[in-house]
């Protein structure tokens, strides 16, 4: 029977905040119980941050350096294979609840066209049955029809008792049933119970991406003393030092964009504010983690369950307080770590964490493998089917890989800064189990020993007796990037018997 596809990204939901991966402060027990009955991925990495790029890699199976998304408003080609098109080759409607952050080619869209003024457009693909962007209007007209007439724009966050907004734990002014994940969860149930044909549905739920606030229970569910260690300097000075690029990002960051109406530069909060706000992170993931047990105990109840196969992930990380840090973007772990689970009923692994390294390039190939549909074009990725039968598949890449684009077209402010051209704005990460090597077009190269140094402190990139390291990883970032190289018609050749295509290994 064909199964149905129940695709869940939760936003900025770090790698690591899983109680199933033995986090000491988080709970996410309907995450945890979905891994017991699947495959749990512990080295899944994004591709890109922010979101239109991490999320172009899903989508795609293209790393940035062949997809091109390089910012939120970069243009998906529209020349691209995407999961959701490959779906519907299937015989799949593909339906959207949430975003996907896509802005569309230009080139096949008027000028006047509102679709070429936003980065939030919708893959090519999807049927939107209820979309949720950055305004939040459509969240905002239902809580109005719940009675909450002041529920006029995104000053709802705010709560009441606060007349300037900062770091706090004091609710908003809506409730656990009222947030914006259950509003999506609530339509995506209902959309589900009209279904009387195999469905795939990708819920694209917003938290825990900021503003950071939750409604109770959980915005007092985990306290601001509860969590591990912060992976960062003794000071934000010594911080700042590590490399421009660090400096630049916390010189730059701002309240505002992490709590709504918050004023001032980040650097303001204090080690108890970023505490709070931790804590107030946990909780959303708690609160997201509370609406994945209502969808999946719905499943049960309507008896799809043991016909659906569930992917969840998010699209990028979350700094929160590390390297004294919010957001996501840069080189650190904590932006591109994020959790996979797939539990597919079909398959045999039951309850099997994998610590082989994943990238979020994988996913379109394994949905493609999975219904028995070809991608359209080359991709990066590779399908990790293998995995949900308990087997390793053959040469598995032994690092991860992530890029990250800081070009700003619109202002140049980073262009402004570092005096280099857009194209020079962008790292790439080569990361193993021993070393991180951190390459910039222009300026200076980061290594890190992570055995030794894993909040990632020291740069020895520089030092006369890590330079044999470096160069190794450098000539292993070259070869990765030269194998990666678009290959859509380099495994194909014209013959006296007409095209041939051949790969010659993955």
């Amino acid at each position: 029977m064909k199964p149905n596809i129940l695709l869940v990204t939760a936003d900025q939901w770090r790698g690591d905040c899983l109680s199933a991966v033995g986090h000491p402060t988080v709970q996410t027990p309907n995450v945890d119980a979905l891994a017991a009955e699947g495959v749990l991925f512990r080295r899944h990495f994004a591709a890109a941050s922010p979101c239109s790029p991490a999320r172009a890699a899903i989508y795609t199976g293209l790393l940035q350096m062949n997809n091109r998304v390089c910012t939120n408003g970069s243009p998906l080609d529209r020349r691209f294979d995407n999961l959701a098109l490959a779906a519907r080759r299937t015989g799949y409607d593909p339906t959207l609840f949430g975003y996907t952050d896509v802005s569309l080619d230009p080139r096949g869209v008027d000028i006047h066209d509102p679709q070429s003024t936003s980065y939030e457009g919708v893959l090519p693909g999807f049927t939107v049955r209820q979309s949720l962007p950055e305004h939040e209007k459509q969240w905002l007209s239902w809580l109005r029809a719940r009675g909450h007439a002041d529920a006029l724009d995104r000053a709802v966050h705010i709560p009441d008792v606060m007349t300037h907004p900062d770091a706090t734990s004091a609710p908003p002014q809506y409730s656990k049933d009222e947030t914006q994940t259950a509003f999506m969860a609530g339509e995506f149930l209902r959309w589900q119970s009209e279904q009387d044909a195999p469905w795939f549905a990708h819920v694209s739920f917003l938290r825990p991406h900021p503003p950071f606030g939750v409604p109770e229970p959980y915005n007092t569910m985990f306290a601001p003393s509860e969590g591990p260690a912060y992976a960062r300097a003794p000071s934000r000075i010594e911080e700042a030092q590590i490399h421009p690029l660090v400096a630049f990002g916390m010189a730059n960051q701002k309240k505002s964009s992490f709590i709504y109406g918050a004023e001032g530069p980040v650097s303001d909060w204090s080690e108890a504010d970023i505490d709070i706000i931790r804590a107030v992170y946990y909780g959303m993931i708690a609160e997201v983690d509370a609406q994945l047990g209502r969808i999946f105990d719905t499943l049960r109840e309507r008896g799809d369950w043991n016909n659906t196969i569930v992917v969840f992930t998010s699209d990028h990380g979350e700094m929160m307080g590390d390297h004294w840090a919010f957001g996501k973007g840069g080189f650190h772990d904590g932006s591109y770590h994020v959790p996979l689970v797939i539990r597919d009923p079909s398959a045999t692994a039951r309850g099997v964490q994998v610590d082989a390294f994943t990238s979020a390039v994988d996913l379109m190939p394994t949905l493609c493998a999975r219904l028995g549909v070809t991608p359209a074009n080359h991709v990066d990725g590779r399908s990790l089917l293998p995995f949900l039968d308990a087997e390793t598949p053959a040469n598995w890449r032994d690092a991860a890989f992530w890029e990250f684009d800081f070009r700003d077209i619109e202002h140049g402010q980073q262009e402004s800064h570092f005096g280099l051209p857009s194209n020079a704005c962008n790292l790439a990460v080569v990361r193993d189990e021993a070393f991180k090597y951190v390459h910039f077009a222009g300026l200076p190269p980061l290594l890190f020993d992570l055995a030794g140094d894993p909040t990632e402190l020291r740069n020895l990139a520089e030092e006369p007796a890590y330079l044999r390291t470096r160069l190794d990883y450098a000539e292993r970032l070259l070869s990765l990037r030269a194998r990666h190289l678009d290959q859509t018609l380099a495994y194909t050749t014209l013959t006296e018997q007409g095209p041939l295509t051949a790969p010659r290994g993955v």
